[in-house]
């Protein structure tokens, strides 16, 4: 074994080695505490963000339940013998895969009971349908008049008929997120079985 004491240079040589390193181990351990620190201000920006993303689609929220809130609740008697969907007269929600379809039928203008129903003011003439995606059917329901709703706050809901059987499960998803959109509405919820 060789002393230190009988080679000086020895003990110079790891000085001058081990000083770099040191400063390099310092130099790393310094950038990684800077990197460290940038990551939990990033994540506390982005905590920050979703709150702001959260207040606002709240807010948004109690905005729509206010404006359905004029809507009266819906009175059960006025559809409880409606069995097809072209005789509903409420929103209609057909739930496929990707989209949703609103059908909505417009109050008729005429006050008059003279034609009402017959080819001079055919009810399929106010009919329309809208294609949505489902994030947008709050904003498509809160804009609807108030005459689209003679049963009152009441959406009836069913599965697309033409949805394929590969898609039924995702349809089903559908139905559910829907479901519970208008719930967290007060929509009441008239669900139909598939047809």
């Amino acid at each position: 074994m060789v002393s230190q004491q009988s080679h000086p240079h020895l003990s110079a040589t790891r000085a001058a080695t081990s000083a770099p390193a040191l400063a390099l181990m310092i130099a790393l351990c310094v950038s990684a505490c800077h990197r460290g620190e940038q990551a939990v201000v990033g994540v506390a920006q982005d905590a920050v963000s979703a709150e702001h993303h959260a207040q606002a689609t709240a807010a948004k929220g109690d905005i729509e339940r206010a404006q359905l809130a004029n809507i009266p609740l819906p009175t059960k008697s006025l559809y409880v013998n409606v069995h097809e969907p072209a005789a509903w007269a409420n929103p209609f929600l057909s739930v496929d895969a990707n989209w949703l379809t609103l059908r909505i039928t417009n109050a008729d203008a005429n006050p008059s009971t003279v034609g009402q129903g017959s080819m001079l003011r055919p009810d399929a003439a106010r009919r329309q349908e809208v294609q949505l995606r489902l994030g947008d059917l709050s904003e498509a329901l809160t804009a609807l008049p108030a005459g689209a709703w003679r049963y009152g706050r009441v959406v009836a809901v069913a599965e697309s008929p033409l949805a394929s059987s590969k898609d039924r499960p995702q349809v089903r998803r559908n139905v559910e997120a829907a479901i519970k959109q208008l719930n967290d509405l007060g929509i009441v919820v008239e669900e139909w079985p598939a047809r």
